[in-house]
């Protein structure tokens, strides 16, 4: 009985090893076929330092991939599916990633300069220390996000979603916010200098030592805000929401301090 017992899990084993050495010689097949070209689905493959200057990969599923340090410098992913990949240092300047599923992705120490994002759903991605100055994200879901130490000077978010995202020290010098939602959101030490925000949505948002120099917050929602040491120097703040908001040392436009 207990000889016939561990010949089963022997055969059990070597059944569970034969599956797993067909699935990953069909996974090698896969990466094989997808870089030369005969396929653009290639999901949870190890596409790790892939070179993909320029490929057209619209509609691709990539879903889970290995991307890390992967080139797709001007590369076409509109619509690509990319949820849960790992994208850590890769290249992705003036990539067009419209409408692009990157839910749960990796992008920390990626480039994004000039890379297209509008209406890409991003939501609970991490961004953290990515360089995506004047990338356009326009209608875009960054909600529950992370983009701290994210460098995106002139970037262009009008009406994105970044609703409970956090964005500690983010970089948005001259970047255009309008009518986004940051609702939640944590901008600590944020820079905010000449950003325009105009009719955004930043109620309950956390902008402790944020730095908004110049900014245009004309109709912004700061109901509940948190501006501890926030700088509103030279700033439009006409007929902005500031009911409940905290104020602590903080700069108004005319220069005076509150409380």
């Amino acid at each position: 009985m207990v000889w016939s017992r561990r010949r089963m899990i022997r055969s059990g084993s070597l059944i569970a090893l034969a599956l797993a050495a067909q699935i990953m010689a069909v996974r090698a097949d896969q990466r094989d076929d997808f870089l030369a070209g005969r396929t653009r689905d290639c999901p949870r493959c190890d596409l790790a330092g892939a070179h993909l200057k320029r490929r057209d990969l619209s509609g691709a599923n990539l879903a889970g991939a290995n991307l890390k340090d992967a080139n797709l410098h001007d590369a076409r992913l509109v619509g690509a599916r990319l949820g849960g990949a790992d994208l850590t240092g890769a290249n992705l300047n003036k990539a067009n990633l419209a409408r692009a599923d990157l839910r749960g992705a990796t992008l920390r120490d990626a480039m994004l300069y000039a890379a297209v994002l509008d209406a890409a759903d991003a939501a609970g991605a991490d961004l953290t220390n990515a360089l995506m100055g004047t990338a356009r994200l326009t209608r875009s879901n960054l909600s529950k996000a992370r983009l701290d130490n994210v460098d995106l000077r002139k970037g262009r978010l009008a009406e994105a979603n970044l609703v409970d995202a956090s964005l500690a020290a983010v970089a948005l010098d001259s970047a255009t916010l309008r009518s986004a939602r940051l609702d939640g959101a944590s901008l600590t030490e944020a820079r905010l200098i000449g950003t325009e925000l105009i009719g955004a949505s930043l109620a309950g948002a956390d902008l402790t030592d944020a730095n908004a120099l110049g900014a245009n917050l004309r109709g912004a929602d700061l109901t509940r805000a948190t501006l501890r040491r926030t700088n509103f120097r030279r700033a439009n703040l006409y007929e902005a929401k500031l009911d409940e908001a905290t104020f602590d040392n903080t700069v108004m436009p005319d220069g005076t301090t509150l409380p």
